[in-house]
């Protein structure tokens, strides 16, 4: 995949998080069911397995510039790093919305 298909691809991504972590409802496409779709689960471990993914990534190509391995430039390093400092820091905020959105589930009286 090229690097600016896969900048697109994580951009989208992003945006999905924040659109989620601000507690905005993503439009349903009509022809989609959404009973059959992916388990909130399955979006949960594929988007964090993403993260993870970004970050060796980063930690491979950083690696690979301080020893000094052809082909590595370190606009490339940079840019790595601040898609997984990107994708992370989106992480982080859909935790935190998930765990106080738990916290204030388990206020409510029964």
């Amino acid at each position: 995949m090229t690097q600016g298909v896969e900048f697109n691809r994580l951009m989208l991504q992003m945006r999905t998080m924040q659109m989620e972590a601000m507690g905005k409802p993503q439009p349903v496409k009509p022809t989609e069911p959404s009973v059959n779709g992916p388990g909130f689960d399955d979006l949960l471990k594929q988007a964090v397995d993403r993260v993870n993914e970004l970050q060796k990534t980063t930690s491979e190509l950083q690696t690979g510039y301080e020893r000094g391995v052809e082909g590595i430039d370190l606009t490339e390093v940079m840019i790595a790093s601040q898609k997984s400092s990107v994708a992370f820091q989106a992480m982080t905020q859909v935790r935190n919305k998930m765990v106080a959105a738990y916290e204030d589930i388990m206020k409510m009286p029964i």
